[in-house]
């Protein structure tokens, strides 16, 4: 027979074990949710509205797919800060196909999905074929995808008038749901378990926590890596796809800074910035008070450039807390 905690501290910890073993979700994210929530709705009498909680839940989805995709990357010890560029270059590519080469609009979606992995692709190939840094090479991904995006972009500008059909992935709602809810849910559910239970995802968990006992296990570190990036360029593809389609337009500049906020999402979620810890349902715990914020701080007119230091300020607390929690694993 289990013993109940008798303690506060005791029952505390029970729950948190709950949380991280069975649902995958760090509990001290949810309580900052719930707060921020909480927080929100009594500084704003409009927090708590239904057509409100759609744009939280709509903003949530293109920044959720982001951070899936930033998460298996931090998760193997890697780093991409490559992905907002490489949502706005597919999202662009996808436009270009259907509204200038005149492709039919299932190009669209091919198109997108096609530019992100690529990126991804060449992103891995570098990073394990030339040993260069990850920061380097992302960071170079970051200029070259943004500055084809402005390229593709006729004088620099939006490319519109997409089909229905692309249209409806971001704008429709089945069911009253929005679609790119629908699309991060599926997507979510099908990397967790990747993530959390195949083959694959202990193999990305094993080679975050220790690339040379990865190794030493027979672990093919290269290949899995590169297999890492490409999943994380298609994630970005598939963000672009769904920011296209809401609103309506393959822009170029879609995506700035969008890399900064994904990443700080799977950090808040409980993926470690060291490598060998990861959870994509934590990450979209990570992802709503991300979306919880930016839509808090625009209900209360709060500038954008404000917003942006808001961010940088949770993504360096973020960090801070993963760095202790590190150091206090490591002790115990």
């Amino acid at each position: 027979m289990t013993p109940v905690p008798t303690t506060k501290a005791e029952q505390w910890r029970r729950l948190q074990f709950f949380f991280d073993s069975k649902l995958h979700i760090r509990l001290e994210s949810l309580v900052v949710l719930i707060a921020l929530c909480a927080a929100m709705a009594v500084l704003s009498p409009f927090f708590f509205s239904i057509s409100n909680f759609l744009n939280i839940f709509l903003a949530t989805s293109t920044i959720g797919v982001l951070a899936i995709g930033a998460t298996v990357i931090l998760s193997s010890n890697g780093l991409d800060l490559s992905l907002g560029s490489v949502m706005g270059f597919s999202g662009i590519v996808g436009a270009y196909l259907v509204v200038i080469a005149g492709l039919p609009w299932p190009f669209a979606i091919i198109g997108a999905l096609a530019a992100g992995a690529f990126a991804g692709a060449i992103n891995g190939f570098l990073i394990t074929r030339t040993r260069m840094p990850a920061f380097i090479v992302t960071l170079g991904m970051l200029g070259i995808a943004r500055g084809f995006a402005l390229i593709l972009a006729p004088n620099g500008g939006s490319i519109y008038g997409l089909p229905a059909p692309v249209v409806f992935l971001g704008q429709g709602r089945p069911l009253g749901i929005p679609t790119p809810v629908i699309i991060l849910a599926l997507t979510a559910l099908i990397v967790h378990y990747m993530l959390a239970y195949s083959p694959f995802g202990r193999h990305t968990l094993a080679m975050g926590d220790s690339e040379a006992a990865a190794r030493a296990t027979g672990i093919p570190v290269e290949r899995l890596r590169w297999k890492l990036y490409i999943l994380s360029g298609f994630m970005a593809g598939l963000a672009g796809l769904l920011f296209m389609a809401r609103v309506n337009a393959g822009d170029p500049t879609a995506g700035i800074n969008y890399e900064l906020t994904a990443i700080t999402a799977a950090i808040i979620g409980g993926t470690s910035l060291f490598g060998g810890k990861g959870s994509i349902l934590g990450t979209l715990v990570g992802a709503l008070i991300m979306g919880v914020l930016q839509n808090g701080l625009n209900l209360l007119s709060v500038p954008s450039f404000w917003q942006q230091v808001a961010i940088g300020v949770v993504l360096i607390l973020a960090v801070y807390i993963d760095q202790l929690q590190s150091a206090k694993e490591k002790k115990s």
